[in-house]
């Protein structure tokens, strides 16, 4: 038996120890892997690190990798802003009523064009994926004008509508294979066991794509999360009703801008991501994988 050139680990097995043969590819390809996470890791490392830094240190021109005496005064500095808390529930109010409405109503939808037939539905679905294609940056002007025409200028609800309307076509085109996926047998015994079709719909079927509804939420939560345009073109006046990202404003000075504010205010916007990604990871990596199966 010829083995090719590799790395050997031991394995115990069954009181015997074996050895399993790690190629050479597959070291390449951890390595490359290994490099493309420290790639995309090192701009959030840079952020949390500027974050603990003195002022001296943020400001030096030769900048180091390290801090040998952190600082929590840019923390200090963004808690004390004034209504900074004001402006962090406002921002899970948003994400939250986005988050919960596209998933009711992606849900509903997925399931309507998928399980019946109806005039017009391919062109539905195909009208879901070209409003993908429009930039955000070329509705923002027409969606100023909507707002204003229905009076929710510096309100949530404008953040909230558009919001809702750009995260309802991915999230319906991708719980729509989870609801195909989903053997049509498996209705029809409901229906044979006395089940209407408004229980199997959210007793059975709900709980079968929600890993679907999980991957779609985590989109739309940070998309929402993180949006600066339309708070800054829909909020004018009313600063009462901003957002986190738009209190990062305030340390945007003419003169000098405070760095060391502006990436602790940015950690402090990144840990609510974190712990949403966190809760949901598990359903997560089940509804990136694929849809459930017969």
């Amino acid at each position: 038996m010829r083995f090719r050139p590799g790395v050997r680990t031991g394995v115990r097995t069954g009181g015997r120890t074996g050895f399993r043969v790690r190629r050479p590819g597959r070291l390449a390809a951890e390595a490359a892997a290994l490099l493309v996470a420290a790639a995309v890791a090192f701009p959030l490392y840079w952020m949390v690190l500027s974050a603990f830094k003195p002022a001296g240190e943020i400001q030096s021109t030769a900048p180091r990798p390290w801090t040998l005496s952190p600082s929590l005064d840019s923390f200090r500095r963004v808690f004390e802003q004034q209504e900074f808390g004001r402006y962090f529930l406002n921002s899970l109010i948003v994400a939250g009523a986005v988050v919960l409405a596209s998933a009711v109503i992606a849900f509903l939808a997925a399931t309507a064009v998928t399980r019946f037939r109806f005039r017009f539905r391919t062109t539905l679905l195909i009208m879901f994926l070209v409003a993908q294609m429009v930039p955000i940056e070329a509705l923002t002007i027409p969606l100023f004008f909507l707002m204003r025409d229905f009076g929710q200028l510096n309100t949530l609800g404008s953040l909230i509508l558009p919001h809702l309307a750009f995260s309802l076509p991915f999230a319906i085109w991708m719980l729509r294979g989870f609801v195909k996926a989903v053997p049509q047998a498996l209705e029809e015994q409901a229906m044979i066991d006395g089940a209407s079709r408004t229980r199997f719909l959210w007793q059975i079927l709900f709980p079968l794509v929600f890993p679907g509804l999980v991957a779609t939420s985590v989109f739309s939560f940070i998309s929402t999360w993180n949006d600066f345009l339309f708070a800054k073109s829909f909020l004018i006046s009313d600063t009462s009703q901003s957002t986190l990202p738009m209190a990062l404003l305030v340390f945007f000075k003419p003169d000098e801008n405070d760095w060391g504010g502006i990436m602790a205010g940015s950690t402090v916007m990144t840990l609510p991501v974190l712990v949403f990604f966190v809760l949901v990871q598990r359903r997560l990596v089940s509804g990136l994988g694929g849809a459930v199966k017969d």
